[in-house]
Formats: C-alpha cells, structure tokens, sequence
C-alpha cells in the first residue's frame, strides 16, 4: 500500500511541472502586452520599454521561465498588474467564500447522493426507483445558474426566508454565515447530487448480481448488510470516479454560482481578472486550480486502494 501510494505520489510531480509550462507559455503567447497595462495608454515608447525591462519581459523566455519557476517554488506568485498587491495574498482573502462553498457542496451532495443511489438500487424497477431517476435527469439537465434562480425566487423573493445575495464569514456569526451559503450549495450540488446518485444506482445494481451477494445473503446477513458492506463497498470504484470528477469540476460550476449569488470568492476573482487581463492573478488562478485537480485525482487513486487492495498490486 505505502509503496502505491509513493508511486502515485511521485506520478503527480512531472504533471504538476508540466502544468506550470503550460500556464506560463499559454500567457505569454496570448494577446496583449503586461507592460503596456501597468504604463497606461498614454505611456511613452521609452516608458514603455524601460517598464517590460523592470517586468522582466526582455530576457529570453527560457529565462523569463526559469526565473518565474524560482519565484513560484518560494511561494512567490507575483504582483497584480493592476492592484499592486501580492496575487497569493488576493488569493488568499478570497478563499474563504470559495471554500466554504466548495465544502458545503461536498457534504450535502455525498449525503444526498449516495443513500439515494442505494435507495434506487435497492428499489429496483418500482415507483420510488422512477422517482429518484427522474429526479436525476432533471438536476442534470438543468444549468446551475437555472436551479439557483428558481431558488431564489422560491426561497428569497416568493417566502422571504434566505437573502438573495451576499457573503458573512463565520466570525460574524454562525446562522449568518449559514443563510447565505444555503441556497448557492443547493443550487451548485444539484447537478453532483443527480450524476452521483446515478452511478451509485447502476453501479449497485450491477454488483448484486454477482455470487458473493448471493452467498452473504445465503448466510443469513441482513439486506442493510448486503448494500453498506458488500455491495457498496465493491461498486465504490466508480463511484469514486464520478465523484471526483464532480469535486473536480465545481471549479468551473463555482464561478458562475459566485457571480449568480454576489460571493466575493474565486470565481469572482476569476472573472475580474480576466476582464481586466491581469495576467499574474490569472496564471496564479490556474495554477491553483490546476493543483487542486491533481491532488483530487492523487486522493482518488490512493482511496481506490482503500476499497479495493488489489490495485496496489
């Protein structure tokens, strides 16, 4: 198990490296010129270069990299074109909003998802199996951006119970910061609640058709028994896919929730970033998200050996 596990460890490196080669060529081949934001319009060509001098932008790329790199493995990821500060300071007091929502989405999805799956399973061809399923089409189907506004129009305009918008963090109190999470969770995890609760569905039903279900069952061991540690441990592979996958894409599913609900987190950022082309807030953005993803999948592979041992072999 250790000795997978440092395998996959290791793995994850190259692509991590490979990843910051991409960030760092993909803005520098883009369109637009750094230097010429930070001097302003009406800069002058002499303003102009002796600015990309101090930028750095006048050496060869290859140095341009290798200086970037050694900024990069110090914590260093530059300065905002535009504000001035420090991007993984920005970075930092975004996070907040982004992971509490990004928690939150987690939570309420894995409780929601997977007893539903099982349920489904375990009716099997009857009313509540329908019932779960269509469900499941209809969050899949439907954008995020859609659900949250029917959210708020139910929950905030319509009964007045949640406010539309907005952000408290947890120091200002726990029930503030709890309302205003309640409907961007809601709306961000119905479409992780349908897709998870799906595959748990096939994935057990496939499983109980297999002889070790038939001889725990001959034993005389409970059908709760027979779903919790036999079926569902075994059907946990793809299970976990998906819902990596899902943990993986709410970086994207964030950004318009962020927007939709005013949260001052990393998809707003994102989105300031890119409308003002400040190129060190958004490679440091994706570089981010890009780490995340990695490790998200390391922690997958390394739990696919939790369930089933015979991976690591």
């Amino acid at each position: 198990m250790l000795a997978y596990i440092t395998r996959r460890i290791l793995a994850t490196i190259p692509v991590i490296v490979m990843v910051g080669v991409v960030v760092f060529a993909m803005l520098r081949l883009t369109t637009g010129d750094p230097a010429a934001i930070m001097a302003g319009d009406d800069a002058s060509t002499e303003q102009l270069e002796q600015m990309r001098h101090s930028m750095g932008l006048d050496k060869p790329i290859y140095v341009q990299f290798a200086l970037w790199l050694m900024q990069l493995l110090q914590g260093d990821l530059g300065v905002s074109l535009l504000s001035g500060t420090t991007v993984s300071g920005m970075i930092s007091d975004r996070m907040g909003p982004s992971l509490a929502l990004a928690l939150g989405t987690i939570t309420l999805t894995l409780a929601v998802a997977i007893p539903l799956g099982m349920l489904a399973a375990w009716k099997q061809g009857k009313l509540l199996d329908r019932a779960i399923m269509t469900f499941s089409v209809f969050g899949f189907s439907v954008p995020a951006f859609v659900v949250a506004y029917l959210l708020i129009y139910l929950f905030s305009i319509n009964m007045g119970w949640l406010p539309v918008q907005g952000y408290k963090p947890l120091a200002e109190g726990v029930w503030s910061f709890a309302q205003r999470l309640v409907l961007p969770v809601m709306a961000l995890s119905a479409i992780y609640v349908a897709l998870i609760a799906r595959i748990t569905r096939s994935s057990i039903i496939e499983v109980m058709g297999e002889d070790f279900i038939r001889t725990a069952r001959a034993k005389g061991a409970t059908e709760n028994a027979v779903l919790m540690r036999h079926a569902l441990r075994n059907a946990a592979s793809p299970i976990l896919t998906v819902i990596g996958i899902g943990i993986a894409s709410l970086i994207s599913g964030v950004v318009v929730i962020e927007t939709v609900f005013n949260l001052p987190g990393l998809g707003r950022l994102v989105v300031e970033a890119v409308l003002a082309r400040d190129y060190p807030v958004i490679q440091g953005l994706v570089l981010l998200s890009s780490l995340v993803y990695v490790l998200i999948n390391l922690a997958v592979d390394i739990l696919y050996s939790v369930f089933d041992p015979r991976i690591t072999y």
